[in-house]
């Protein structure tokens, strides 16, 4: 579905460099703190701006000559973009009836309902949690292949988190060959949904992993400075110092269940790897 090649971006004090794949029928994560890279990436796969080198292509075309109907099959919700806070969910409608071929009214309709997001009112006076519903929906209601979403959840109460999160479940579970892209500040919303995650840091990959690997096999360990110096360390990947002496990242804990029973081992969590790889040492 998207593959980057060796892409690289330069800006006056930021240098981005990635290579990543999403294969058909996936659910990536794409993470890392404020800064890190995750919306230059987007707008990259996008098209909205352009590598200084390296290829950018989604549905196996390079993104400057993916064809109008390639284009039609990409759902897209920006953080950042939005709908008109004059216009109500009828003027929206009839606004992507205009832009997709394959725009599913009835069940646009259907979904508005089972949200509860009024047709008659304007977007002025919705909830931050409407809003942010209101764009998941109109992103996988034209028969979208690829969805790219970028902070979908933000700011967003449990339930409508849920809502959201059960809309993009149900639009897998239709064609099992569609994948998502998605960025997200909420661990456990990645945790139960993606297949795989990529963490970036100051515009480069730290890490690809699967998230059954994170939650099965990575973990912290909470050693003392004594238990750190007798410590094998070949499966140690980051460290932090801490009051009681250090917090150590590993991708076999079990290896350490096994051998260290005196330390305590914290499972692998996605919070915790941003935390360790991009501020352990």
């Amino acid at each position: 579905m998207i593959e980057m090649q060796e892409v690289d971006k330069n800006y006056n004090d930021f240098h981005f460099h990635l290579s990543m794949k999403i294969p058909k029928g996936q659910i990536t994560g794409l993470i890392g703190k404020n800064g890190a890279g995750k919306s230059t990436a987007i707008k990259l796969i996008l098209g909205l701006i352009k590598p200084d080198s390296g290829t950018v292509k989604v549905f196996g075309t390079p993104i400057k000559k993916l064809e109008p109907d390639k284009k039609q099959a990409i759902g897209v919700s920006l953080a950042e973009s939005g709908f008109s806070t004059q216009l109500t969910i009828s003027d929206i409608e009839q606004i992507l009836e205009k832009t997709y071929i394959h725009f599913e009214k009835e069940k646009f309709e259907q979904k508005c309902k089972l949200l509860n997001l009024p047709k008659k009112k304007k977007l002025q006076e919705f909830s931050t949690g409407m809003k942010a519903k209101l764009k998941v929906l109109t992103a996988i209601t034209h028969k979208a292949r690829l969805l790219i979403l970028d902070e979908p959840t933000l700011g967003l109460d449990i339930e409508a988190r849920t809502e959201i999160l059960d809309l993009l479940r149900d639009y897998l579970i239709e064609d099992e060959n569609r994948s998502i892209l998605i960025t997200s500040h909420i661990s456990a919303d990645l945790e139960t949904l993606c297949d795989d995650i990529y963490l970036v840091h100051n515009g480069k990959l730290m890490l690809h992993e699967k998230i059954d690997v994170i939650l099965e096999q990575y973990g912290i360990l909470k050693v003392t400075k004594e238990q750190y110096e007798t410590l094998d360390k070949e499966a140690i990947l980051k460290i932090q110092k801490e009051a009681y002496g250090y917090a150590c990242l590993t991708n076999d804990k079990n290896y350490y269940l096994e051998n260290y029973p005196q330390i305590a081992v914290e499972n692998g969590r996605i919070d915790a790897l941003i935390l360790m790889t991009t501020g352990g040492y």
